[in-house]
């Protein structure tokens, strides 16, 4: 993890509202900022949390050192009463959310920060930035392990992205169920395993296709993937197998149409005797895609461009809002962009079966009974600033994401266009 400082991932209202917050004596008081989305993107059925543990890693790091402070009153952002605040500014408050790998619909509260004003507000920005992003990416790519239907998935986005918004797109690709991340960085800083052998770089380096593959078996082993759309795949396969043998390990196709194209390698493949060797497929693919080729012979995907662009739905609209101040609920009334007041706690209801068939959004001082196959939904992510007691790893939230998807109504998990998977019922 880098220790650099996210006091200035920020939006620079965030700090004019502190300064006048300071000035006229309303920056102490206590407050409850909580962050929701009012409606899931178009055409999606459940939301993904993801981005939670970056969130709370990036919170402990928003501190306002000597080069922050100097660029604050470089530009003048600010006066020096803030700037002398700011330098002593460290997040004491508490947070609850949903944890990583929860589902959450309209007006779920995934995350609740009590502290005052002045402290909770200028989280604002880093919060959204981070959950937004995030969620929307594992949403996306929750849906394509669906469709995938247990067959391998690899992350292969970072050249259609962000450099760092890459690393965070394979963390959240792996929560949500993909086998493995073409992103070393990813590799190195949350242990996903990774994955990648050869562009067509590779083949095109050479003086023939078999003089490329037969450098990379020789330094791979047989068990490799060769990628044998370059020229001719009917060609490529052949010259793959009498290279590496029938014990070749896959081979990959990334261009043209997969599906007649996957059928056809494998036709080849075992004629060839080759017939262990597996199918990769790769090239704009997108949950629709896969979907589409549930009965073609693909043994696994790689899917880059749509992943990380949230697949037609990049941010998942959530706003951070203040909800809540000195115990009196507040709500902003503004036409389409309404909010509830007061501090929320939620849960989830199931049939005994385990299908889940209600989110409750309730006010903390209307808390409902809780029945015997409920389950609240928020945990103690931060208590007085620091991390609480048994945050869920990585691995503990995709396991969580794997049970939340089987719980879900099974029109919940369509592609197409639909009302949420469950309802939501504000108390």
């Amino acid at each position: 993890m880098t220790t650099a400082s996210t006091a200035l991932l920020t939006d620079h209202y965030e700090l004019t509202m502190l300064s006048s917050a300071l000035r006229d004596d309303t920056a102490d008081r206590p407050c409850v900022f909580e962050v929701f989305a009012r409606r899931l993107p178009d055409g999606r059925r459940y939301g993904v949390v993801g981005g939670t543990a970056r969130l709370l890693d990036a919170i402990t790091r928003f501190r306002f050192d000597r080069a922050e402070l100097d660029q604050l009153a470089a530009a003048e952002v600010v006066d020096d009463r803030t700037l002398a605040w700011l330098a002593d500014y460290e997040f004491t408050g508490d947070v609850d959310g949903y944890p990583e790998g929860e589902l959450y619909f309209p007006g779920s509260p995934i995350l609740t920060v009590r502290a005052p004003f002045a402290t909770g507000v200028v989280l604002e920005t880093l919060a959204l930035s981070i959950l937004n992003h995030d969620s929307a990416i594992a949403s996306a790519a929750a849906r394509m392990v669906t469709a995938a239907n247990g067959r391998r998935m690899i992350e292969m986005g970072s050249r259609r992205t962000h450099e760092e918004a890459a690393v965070a797109a394979a963390r959240v690709a792996y929560l949500a169920g993909f086998t493995a991340t073409s992103n070393l960085e990813a590799g190195r800083r949350y242990g996903i395993p990774t994955a990648g052998t050869s562009a067509h770089a590779f083949t095109l380096l050479h003086d023939s296709e078999a003089e490329a593959f037969r450098a990379q078996v020789e330094q791979l082993g047989a068990g490799t993937t060769l990628l044998v759309d370059t020229y001719d795949i009917t060609k490529g396969i052949q010259t793959a197998v009498e290279v590496a043998g029938p014990e070749l390990g896959a081979i990959r196709i990334d261009s043209g149409d997969v599906g007649p194209l996957a059928r056809q390698a494998r036709e080849q493949l075992d004629a060839l005797g080759a017939r262990n060797t597996k199918i990769v497929v790769s090239g704009d693919l997108d949950e629709y895609a896969i979907a589409a080729l549930r009965a073609e012979p693909v043994d696994s995907y790689g899917v880059g461009t749509s992943l990380v662009t949230g697949s037609g739905a990049p941010t998942a609209g959530m706003v951070y809002k203040l909800v809540e101040v000195a115990g009196r609920p507040v709500a902003k009334r503004s036409s389409h962009k309404e909010s509830r007041g007061g501090r929320k706690g939620a849960l989830r209801r199931y049939r005994e079966t385990g299908t889940a068939t209600e989110e409750v959004v309730y006010t903390v001082d209307n808390r409902p009974e809780l029945g015997e196959h409920d389950r609240e939904l928020q945990i103690p992510l931060l208590r007085a600033g620091q991390p609480a007691a048994d945050l869920p790893t990585i691995e503990q939230s995709r396991e969580r994401l794997r049970q939340a998807l089987v719980s879900v109504p099974w029109e919940g998990l369509k592609l197409s266009h639909g009302e949420p998977a469950i309802p939501t019922t504000f108390l």
